[in-house]
């Protein structure tokens, strides 16, 4: 696959209703947020994610596009399947003394797996294939607006225990954001898309995967979230046009001036865009 020859970023507009976008551990799963502004944050970690679990799904293990970082993988024996293509033998924590078998293993890992060939990879583990830096990278998304991160009760008919089946019922709690509109920023290093091999149809599955990353992806605890506008600035050349701040502040999303009350719907909101530099162009995707 032929990498991508231009630079690129992007901007995806995405909102949650009735739900959390991304729990905190440390927090007791309560919505992530800036305490200094009260604005709601999903991390780049809890989006990467969902583009992985699009991908896997939407490619089926196909050749060239397997995921590295997935649930139950065991990284090592991954990492042994690079070593046998070439019937080599992996040295505890060590790439191969031979340069040109190093840069083998690490080439084989960024061509079957889609996520190493975007986001990158530290395969330094026992079995070692590298280290490779990604093409594709992203920002905190954060809410347009402070969020009101609320605490609801929730009843379970069924107990746990049989100590507790004299209880009619217990009792638990979920957290939610009754509504939030979130931006997240992110990447395409054309550079970077050269030592990777992160081609046209790895970007195109990426566009894909911004836009329906969260159909398949619900559950009770994340209510109702969709992906609402995707832009995508492409530049002429692989160094770029234009600085990523400037174009990313082109964006301009404001709540309607006649609303009262709070936000509750993503047509609550107008986005504008701005004019872009020349050598750069804006697709507007979703």
């Amino acid at each position: 696959m032929t990498a991508i020859a231009n630079r690129y970023e992007f901007v995806l507009l995405f909102d949650v209703a009735n739900g959390n976008p991304n729990g905190d551990p440390d927090a007791g799963n309560m919505p992530r947020i800036d305490p200094e502004t009260g604005h709601g944050l999903v991390t780049d970690v809890c989006l990467k994610r969902k583009i992985r679990n699009h991908v896997a799904l939407a490619k089926g293990g196909a050749e060239g596009f397997n995921i590295y970082v997935q649930e139950k993988s065991v990284l090592n024996q991954t990492n042994e399947l690079a070593y046998k293509a070439f019937e080599l033998k992996p040295e505890a924590k060590k790439l191969p003394k031979a340069e040109e078998d190093a840069r083998k293993v690490t080439g084989w890992m960024c061509a079957n797996f889609y996520d190493i060939r975007s986001f990158g990879a530290v395969m330094t583990t026992e079995v070692n294939c590298g280290q490779v830096r990604g093409p594709v990278q992203l920002a905190f998304a954060k809410s347009v607006e402070p969020i009101l991160s609320q605490e609801i009760s929730i009843t379970r008919m069924a107990v746990t225990n049989e100590k507790d089946l004299e209880k009619e019922r217990t009792m638990g709690r979920k957290h939610i954001v009754p509504y939030g509109l979130y931006v997240a920023q992110g990447f395409v290093s054309a550079a970077l898309a050269d030592k990777t091999g992160f081609g046209e149809e790895d970007l195109e599955l990426l566009w894909n995967a911004l836009i329906n990353m969260f159909e398949h992806d619900r559950s009770a605890a994340r209510g109702v979230m969709s992906s609402q506008k995707l832009f995508v600035f492409k530049h002429r050349d692989k160094l770029g046009n234009a600085p990523a701040h400037k174009l990313f502040d082109l964006i301009d999303i404001k709540r309607k001036e006649n609303l009262e009350g709070p936000a509750r719907s993503f047509k609550d909101y107008v986005v504008t865009v701005g004019t872009v530099p020349e050598g750069v162009e804006i697709i507007e995707k979703l």
